[in-house]
């Protein structure tokens, strides 16, 4: 049976559109097309999807220089206790409270030699330790213990009613110290203070040392006092060390 023209070229005409429409297709999707803005934007989303997604760069800090702390009250030797602190009540030392040893801790020393009619000698000495770790957030243990380093002086040389205060560089105590010396009023008595604000590493050590005469006694001076704290500084900042040996 014959088909009519008209019937055979509406089928060739049909035919010769698919592959046209496949190499259309092909064309828009291929890597080798010159046109990047083609293609459908499911294709788009899957080859975006597939596509490695770079790593997220994590911070790294430098690790904490110290692990742990040493026992406060052992970190001044008690030769150099029962020097800066004559008649000394606990030569072992009064331990202070702490939730977290590994981090904070501290202790204190006091004692009244009395001298008779020459009046008595008030000594008082305590040392505290705050140790950091490192954190990708925070930083390092040493930068964080810097930056407590320098908040802890500020409230020092902010101590209300100090008198004649001053601030020097304590050398040879860590990696950075000062010494902040003042004088104080209270209980009618005239006090002096000696406190050393020292860092080593990721721990920053507080020390304070001040005096006062009784019924007579003379105040002690500012340069024993300063001394008798750098001393004793020295000694807690080497514990430090000596504890994570």
């Amino acid at each position: 049976m014959h088909r009519s023209a008209p019937r055979l070229s509406r089928i060739l005409a049909c035919a010769a559109v698919v592959p046209v429409m496949l190499v259309a297709a092909g064309c828009s999707s291929g890597s080798d097309s010159g046109d990047k803005g083609s293609g459908s934007p499911d294709q788009a989303s899957s080859s975006a999807s597939a596509s490695p997604k770079p790593s997220q760069s994590t911070k790294t800090v430098e690790p904490a220089r110290f692990a742990k702390l040493p026992d406060v009250c052992k970190a001044v030797s008690t030769k150099t206790v029962e020097s800066l602190v004559p008649k000394v009540k606990n030569k072992n030392g009064t331990a202070a409270a702490s939730s977290d040893l590994t981090s904070r801790g501290g202790c204190s020393w006091n004692g009244l030699e009395d001298k008779g009619v020459k009046g008595s000698n008030y000594r008082w000495l305590d040392v505290s330790f705050y140790r950091y770790e490192s954190d990708a957030t925070l930083g390092s243990g040493q930068e964080r213990a810097a930056d407590n380093y320098a908040k802890e002086l500020a409230k020092v040389q902010a101590t209300q009613g100090a008198k004649k205060l001053r601030t020097v560089r304590a050398s040879g105590v860590g990696d950075q110290a000062d010494t902040v010396t003042y004088g104080v009023r209270k209980t009618d008595e005239d006090f002096q203070y000696a406190s050393v604000v020292a860092r080593t590493g990721n721990v920053v050590v507080l020390l304070s040392y001040n005096g006062a005469g009784y019924a007579g006694a003379d105040t002690p001076s500012e340069k024993a006092i300063a001394e008798g704290a750098v001393k004793a500084a020295k000694e807690a900042v080497a514990a430090v060390a000596a504890a994570n040996k």
